[in-house]
């Protein structure tokens, strides 16, 4: 922007075109916020539910992911607009969290800004909005909890583990073996878990994948499995009641830390080089066999000298384990991790009751499997499927599942699943707008309308009339003052006198999810919904014209 002077002296203003559209101010840039988050909300929209579609990512370097996952759809695309990453985090945020509902959330985020963008067209402000919504979201945060249950269960009795970790893989790639996938995903947590203090450490469960066989191949290992081989062909591939030493130290002479240059000018000089090199690699090796290791695990690589040296004192070895794979056998061995040859001794040793290396097919893949470890709570789920998408996808999959197990652990209370919940707050929130008075109530109106978009969505997704199939169930809940009525998408059709419905009784069905999931879907929805509410200016930093 510049000011000039015409020939009579009179001041006015050249405004750039481009400056000029460069900001939005007020209820249109709150509106263009609303048009990009709801863009995204879109994408995922339709990979809600047990009949939802999959996306399928390519990177910039040509690999693909096929996936229904919401935050992983959301955390590969490339999004350039400001308000869009922050759809991007709320999915990140339900993630880290709880760990499924990824996809819902953002439906339902979705859902509030679409209402929103009604509310301001009939001019109330932003911010009496964003009150309302909070208002609502508390009611309906009150409502799951009063008509949740508690699900009782031990460690001989987790049917309702299995239960709620079938609901969770229904809408995935790995529904086909939801049920055997789901007792895997249980049995692991347990595993892990500290029922006393309803606690599970998830570090200690690892997940390993390899294309080939199908996903029924999938199994859960009581022990480490790492993605390595023994280094040499001619070693035992079986070691029994293994010590094995674990090393962060390369077997090699020591190399100086500052240029060096050396020398040789006689067949003598070499041959004294020589064999100084061959002792450094005996007194390791010695070094090992005095500690009384039967095994050793290395995290750099070693070359064929001491290979072979290893090989003719009968001591298998593994070489180029990464660091995380190093701390994990570690732990699950109760060994130690030795920096220095000249630190070991027997009792920095990890223990294990067996070692063994799996071929796979007819190819050259294999993996190492450390059993009956020192330490018990050490599981690994060993994925098995067509190809590497497959593979990763049914990672994810479990990797949900497990999370699941997890909040289920912590907290028992669940609520009932194929819509159910959101149409008991939705009928929740509609009572409650009858009591208050003023702009208020039309914005807690809204957010029930918005809540009923999760189970529109599930039967949109499967292929139902989505308005007939919720209004039936809504009809159904108010009539037998039952909130446990939903969508059962994968069920057949219920007839009455007037139409056909797919309302059921998902406490029968056993779909449930956990309650402190859903509560966070609400939670995180609307406090993103509320922040680009109170946005009415976007100002780029550094773009010249006055920083606009």
């Amino acid at each position: 922007m510049s000011m000039i002077y015409d020939e009579y002296g009179r001041p006015f203003v050249i405004l750039k075109e481009q400056q000029a559209k460069a900001r939005v101010k007020g209820i249109e840039a709150t509106k263009s916020n609303i048009l990009a988050a709801r863009t995204i909300s879109g994408i995922v929209r339709t990979s809600l539910g047990p009949k939802g579609m999959d996306k399928i990512m390519v990177s910039p370097d040509g690999d693909v992911t096929i996936t229904n996952d919401g935050a992983t759809i959301l955390g590969q695309m490339h999004v350039s607009s400001q308000v869009g990453k922050l759809m991007v985090e709320l999915s990140s945020s339900q993630d880290d969290e709880v760990g499924d509902g990824t996809t819902g959330v953002v439906v339902l985020a979705g859902a509030l800004l679409e209402q929103a963008e009604k509310l301001l067209g009939r001019g109330i402000h932003p911010v009496r909005i964003a009150e309302g919504f909070e208002k609502a979201a508390e009611v309906a945060i009150q409502t799951l909890g009063d008509i949740s249950d508690r699900v009782e269960f031990s460690g001989d009795d987790t049917e309702p583990l299995v239960r709620t970790a079938m609901t969770t893989l229904s809408s995935k790639i790995i529904n086909v073996d939801k049920r055997k996938m789901a007792k895997i995903a249980v049995d692991a947590v347990l595993g892990v878990a500290d029922l006393d203090r309803n606690d599970v450490n998830f570090d200690m469960i690892r997940m390993e994948g390899k294309p080939g066989g199908s996903l029924e191949d999938t199994e859960l290992v009581n022990g480490i499995v790492i993605d390595k081989d023994i280094s040499h062909p001619q070693m035992a591939k079986t070691i029994k009641d293994a010590k094995m030493c674990i090393l962060t130290c390369p077997f090699e002479p020591p190399k100086p830390k500052t240029k060096h240059k050396l020398d040789i000018s006689s067949k003598e000089a070499y041959e004294k080089l020589y064999e100084q090199e061959q002792q450094y690699f005996k007194d390791m090796v010695q070094k090992v066999k005095d500690s009384g290791a039967n095994l050793v695990v290395c995290q750099w690589g070693f070359d064929d000298e001491a290979n072979h040296l290893l090989l003719q004192n009968n001591l298998p070895a593994i070489r180029w384990v990464g660091g995380v794979e190093i701390e994990h056998i570690a732990i699950a061995t109760g060994g130690r991790i030795v920096p220095r040859f000249e630190e070991l001794s027997e009792e920095k040793l990890g223990k294990a009751g067996m070692v063994r290396e799996v071929s796979f097919g007819n190819t050259k893949e294999r993996m190492l499997v450390i059993e009956d470890c020192s330490n018990l709570k050490a599981v690994t789920v060993l994925v098995r499927g067509g190809n590497k998408m497959i593979v990763e996808e049914a990672k994810r999959s479990l990797h949900d599942a497990m999370c699941v197990v997890r909040n289920l652990i912590k907290d028992n209370r669940v609520v009932y699943g194929g819509g159910a919940s959101e149409i008991a707050c939705s009928l929740a929130v509609s009572k409650y707008a009858d009591t208050v008075g003023g702009v208020d109530q039309y914005a807690i109106r809204a957010f029930a309308d918005a809540l009923d978009d999760i189970p529109l969505a599930l039967a949109e997704n499967s292929g139902l009339s989505p308005i007939e199939e919720v209004a039936a169930a809504k009809s159904q809940q108010i009539k037998e003052g039952n909130p446990n009525i939903g969508l059962a998408c994968n069920q057949p059709a219920n007839k009455d006198e007037h139409n056909e419905h797919h309302s059921y009784n998902m406490k029968e069905l056993g779909v449930f999810e956990t309650l402190i999931g859903k509560q966070e879907q609400l939670q995180l929805a609307t406090q993103v919904v509320k922040m680009i509410l109170k946005i009415d200016d976007t100002i780029v930093m550094g773009q010249g014209g006055g920083g606009y």
